[in-house]
């Protein structure tokens, strides 16, 4: 019995929200969470850049109404909405290497806007050239998280997507157009 992807389509849209709803509200470490993953691989199954934004932010909006909205929150957002067209531009078509290297890319874009958001907040750090590597040396710590929970959700959401995909009748890669 075959499933069409057109039917799947919201379902698959509540289940990214919920993964990023989740991923944020379990006890995790620092930055170890599906957020960005979800955003690249929404970046290339969604054709509609609307679509491809919205399932990712209304995640994380929904997670930071429990959390608590933080100054550089405009940052994170930031970030996440630039991992979407990071995604819409590095994954086509998805494949392991292209996506390491967006997963790569998309949780270093991470750490630099959000980190600069800190040091530009002006509490810890002087506003300085030194402040500002002094903010991004202390963030150094926590970036191996945000990594490694993108690549590992990353390849795990394009995984499960190809051998979905492989096992309907049409097989292929993600259809970006179906949506």
């Amino acid at each position: 019995m075959s499933i069409s992807i057109r039917y799947l389509g919201p379902w698959i849209a509540l289940g990214m929200i919920t993964l990023i709803i989740g991923g944020r509200l379990i006890p995790h470490p620092p930055n170890f969470t599906p957020a960005l993953a979800v955003a690249l691989f929404c970046g290339v199954l969604y054709a509609r850049p609307f679509h491809s934004l919205l399932i990712p932010i209304l995640g994380m909006v929904a997670g930071d109404l429990v959390l608590g909205f933080h100054d550089q929150v405009w940052a994170v957002y930031l970030a996440v909405a630039l991992c979407v067209g990071l995604g819409r531009w590095m994954l086509s078509p998805p494949g392991v290497l292209t996506t390491l290297g967006a997963g790569v890319s998309g949780s270093a874009l991470f750490f630099l806007l959000t980190n600069f958001a800190v040091w530009l907040q002006g509490d810890f750090y002087p506003m300085t050239t030194a402040g500002l590597l002094a903010c991004y040396v202390a963030a150094i710590p926590f970036f191996h998280h945000t990594l490694i929970a993108t690549l590992l959700f990353g390849l795990a959401l394009f995984g499960l997507s190809r051998l979905f995909l492989n096992s309907q009748p049409s097989g292929g890669l993600l259809p970006t157009q179906h949506y």
